[in-house]
């Protein structure tokens, strides 16, 4: 089976390239058939912070803030002592205390991001973001435009990446987009992994958490009805797939199987957008959660706004300082961009919850989304709608020019306690 070199993207016979002597190479019967991949950037913040410190290459680097956030991300490095992330800050320094601690900083990966983009974009239109580190790309009919088939293509964009930004990317290639990301998590760093018709051989013996979209909760649920490996899911038909495990049941086997027929889009897919917060000290007090919360509310209408969706459910996630998460879900009766509309409903989840419990985190997401263009509409019961959306336009207007703080509502102030409790 011929392969291609992934340093000189020479064909290549043996064990390594005859023209460069690279023993990276890729190798699969159908590589020169599969047009779509998945690109994911290896460690993006971190690898973003070792490329601006090269002291700090041979390190464990771990991006994060204060003892009681979570790791954003973590180098390569630091992964070989246990640390990932969304894991506990506290947790990440006991398991390496000599991680080189770092704040994000978006502004500069936000930079980078649209630097790969931008060489994606080069390929072909059909490029579909997923997140500021990850996006699918459809190479379909672009053999004559570059002179190189998709596999080529690909692995020509993987070593610019790596010299002209600083960074390092894996690829996934396949026949359709769940493929490709499986296939990109296979080898990383600096992979490039191809996954076609043996497909459904090769998930088959995996867990079940392999799956994009399973969760710890649905894993747990499929462990109890005996279904641990991904092929106990691929070989129930439609009927029983809906049986044991409900509506999206037969759509669950599907991706067991690799079946996938989402197309490949510019925009990007957006199934929840949310913001949340860790405190500095655990809080009980309602009147203390509140601030916060209509802080949350103002950041997550601004990224509705940014994203062009809307809110037509919202969810409250809280986490105790047991660690324990309590999720609350609702409905709205009206889509909505406007932090007020989903600070009142949230509130009165809050209010349900704020039982004495002390709380170390508190977040507030939209889902599901609706269109941009279904929300605030108002109607006969609210008819003060129309003129609330023109407020917070003229609001959002001012923050662009003169900076985020120019406008501020008093109930994102921390409350003053009453003088007997003041020292």
């Amino acid at each position: 089976m011929i392969g291609l070199c992934r340093d000189c993207d020479a064909a290549v016979a043996g064990e390594t390239c005859a023209s460069c002597g690279s023993a990276r190479v890729v190798r699969h019967a159908e590589l020169l058939e599969l047009a779509i991949g998945h690109v994911d950037c290896d460690a993006f913040y971190a690898s973003v912070e070792k490329r601006d410190r090269p002291e700090l290459r041979d390190l464990p680097v771990i991006i994060g803030g204060g003892v009681r956030g979570v790791v954003s991300t973590c180098c390569y490095v630091a992964r070989l002592y246990g640390v990932r992330s969304a894991m506990p800050m506290f947790k990440a320094r006991s398991l390496c205390p000599q991680a080189v601690i770092i704040k994000p900083d978006m502004a500069k990966y936000a930079a980078a991001s649209a630097q790969v983009r931008a060489l994606m974009e080069a390929l072909t239109p059909l490029v579909q973001p997923l997140s500021i580190d990850e996006a699918v790309l459809d190479l379909s009919g672009t053999a004559a435009l570059h002179g190189a088939v998709p596999a080529v293509t690909l692995n020509r964009f993987a070593r610019r990446v790596e010299k002209e930004i600083g960074i390092t990317v894996s690829i996934g290639l396949a026949r359709n987009r769940l493929l490709a990301k499986l296939a990109a998590e296979r080898g990383k760093p600096r992979g490039f992994s191809v996954l076609g018709s043996e497909a459904a051989a090769v998930l088959a013996p995996e867990p079940v958490g392999l799956l994009p979209g399973v969760g710890p909760a649905q894993v747990k649920r499929l462990f109890a009805l005996g279904l641990s490996r991904v092929g106990q899911l691929a070989v129930l038909d439609e009927r029983d797939a809906r049986r044991l495990l409900g509506e999206e049941g037969p759509s669950l086997a599907a991706r067991a199987r690799g079946e996938d027929n989402r197309p490949v889009r510019r925009e990007q897919e957006h199934k929840s957008i949310s913001a949340e917060t860790t405190f500095a000290e655990d809080l009980s007090r309602l009147a203390d959660l509140e601030p916060p919360l209509w802080l949350l509310c103002e950041k997550l209408g601004r990224r509705l706004r940014d994203a062009d969706q809307a809110a037509a459910g919202i969810v409250l996630k809280l986490k105790t300082d047991k660690f324990v998460s309590r999720t609350r879900n609702q409905r709205l009766a009206n889509p909505t961009q406007l932090p007020e509309t989903l600070f009142e409903a949230a509130r009165e989840m809050l209010r349900r919850e704020a039982d004495g419990t002390a709380f170390r985190l508190i977040g507030i997401g939209a889902a599901p989304l609706a269109p941009a263009e279904q929300a605030d509409r108002g109607d006969l019961a609210d008819t003060s709608a129309v003129r609330r959306q023109a407020r917070q336009a003229a609001i959002d207007r001012l923050r662009a020019r003169f900076g985020a703080t120019v406008v501020q509502r008093g109930r994102g102030l921390p409350k003053t306690p009453p003088a007997s409790e003041r020292k």
